[in-house]
């Protein structure tokens, strides 16, 4: 199984579409449902023996989560914030600029 190159917080850029977008979950090797994998045209379709990041993504219309194969993204050097609507909800922004996962309490 191969280590992520991304972490939880960091945000990266779409390798050929235009969005980008701060990381909240990584799944090791692909666990998304077959639909979803299907849908890619075969061309541009990504190996599933990698990591795939879940991002709260943004373009320049719109906000969404997106599923993304770690081949696909690039580190987003930019330094402009996220503006996803669901971002407090998973981080604190530190005074740096960068997203810091908040804590979480589970029983």
């Amino acid at each position: 199984m191969k280590t992520a190159k991304f972490s939880i917080g960091q945000v990266v850029r779409h390798r050929v579409f235009p969005f980008r977008g701060v990381i909240f979950d990584v799944d090791p090797e692909f666990a998304n449902t077959e639909e979803w994998y299907d849908a890619i045209p075969a061309a541009v379709r990504p190996r599933r023996d990698q990591p795939f990041y879940h991002l709260l993504a943004e373009n320049a219309e719109t906000e969404y989560v997106a599923y993304v194969s770690e081949q696909n993204l690039l580190e987003d050097s930019s330094g402009e914030p996220v503006r996803h609507p669901q971002i407090g909800e998973y981080f604190d922004k530190t005074s740096d600029g960068r997203y810091a996962p908040k804590a979480r309490i589970s029983h």
